[in-house]
């Protein structure tokens, strides 16, 4: 049998075909173009998952079932999207709306976020491992939490929120609208953030020279580069958001001592140079850290923009 993967983005809509080892044989992918309304958007996933099987000889009978990974609150159980503001939809029936389009009886679908994480526990960086927490860097802190191999999403579908934990009381404005939240200091964005605050407060650093005196160039890689090549000011912003990351992982990891935990998103580029200090910080602040001999695996994570499809196709599993 095989598996249909459908990765809905804010950007693309990414399906892929997987075989029965749960690897991707084929993949086909269009724009999404969210200011369409749900019904367009559904057309295209639909056409999306026909032109797989048509190009891989396939009927619906070789397909044992469509998983979808799709941004916003989802109940799993009745196929709906509860909520998502990114591709607009509200108490949707995306499972029987795209089984009406297809032909193929049994569509799942799962919280992106959440079906990422179990595509790396599954498949990825945490492949062989019972426990596992997928935590994701981008625009904002997002993961997934993987217990004895199914995911864990809490009695109403919306546990796993793990970039809003507070880790400074009273600090930075979440966009979430509460203060000090993890996913202010530790996304891409908080990174961003801190790097133009340390800008505007040192004028004495390169990185003025490296983002051409426009605050609006400064990216996540900035204050990186700045401090691989000596800066002061660069360095300062690196370690300081290496404090943040290491603090919000020291909490899941207490929590939850899951056997892996893995990290994605850009900054994961910086290899070593993050992940080095990153887990002798985190080291320290484990509860019981001296008495144990065995911790977490703090990895990064393996299957990229693949991870989507991949926990789709697992939705079943």
């Amino acid at each position: 049998m095989y598996y249909i993967g459908v990765d809905l983005g804010g950007t693309n809509i990414a399906v892929g075909l997987l075989d029965e080892n749960f690897k991707i044989i084929a993949k086909e992918k269009c724009s999404t173009k969210t200011e369409r309304d749900i019904s367009e958007i559904m057309d295209d996933m639909g056409n999306l998952c026909k032109l797989l099987m048509d190009k891989n000889n396939l009927t619906t009978d070789d397909i044992a079932y469509i998983g979808i990974a799709t941004p916003g609150s989802v109940n799993p159980a009745a196929g709906i999207v509860i909520y998502s503001n990114n591709v607009k939809m509200e108490n949707y029936p995306i499972s029987a709306e795209l089984s009406a389009r297809t032909g193929v009886k049994k569509v799942l679908v799962e919280n992106d976020a959440n079906a990422a994480a179990l595509g790396e526990a599954l498949m990825g960086a945490g492949k062989g491992n019972d426990n596992v927490i997928m935590i994701t860097l981008g625009t904002g802190v997002g993961g997934g939490i993987v217990i004895n191999r199914k995911l864990y999403s809490g009695f109403n579908y919306s546990g796993g929120e793990l970039g809003h934990i507070v880790i400074e009381t009273n600090g930075r404005t979440c966009s979430c609208g509460r203060k000090g939240c993890w996913e202010a200091y530790s996304s891409a964005t908080g990174l961003k953030n801190m790097t133009k605050d340390k800008m505007l407060a040192t004028k004495d650093t390169i990185m003025w020279e490296m983002v051409e005196n426009n605050l609006e160039n400064v990216s996540g890689r900035t204050a990186f580069d700045a401090a691989k090549k000596g800066d002061k000011a660069g360095k300062e912003v690196v370690d300081e958001y290496i404090s943040y990351l290491a603090c919000g992982i020291a909490n899941m990891i207490n929590i939850f001592q899951p056997n892996v935990l893995c990290i994605g998103g850009g900054v994961c580029g910086e290899g070593d140079y993050l992940l080095k200090p990153l887990i002798e910080l985190e080291r320290s602040q484990e509860y019981g850290n001296k008495q144990r001999t065995e911790f977490t695996e703090i990895k990064i994570a393996e299957l990229g923009n693949d991870a989507g499809i991949i926990g789709a196709g697992l939705l079943g599993q």
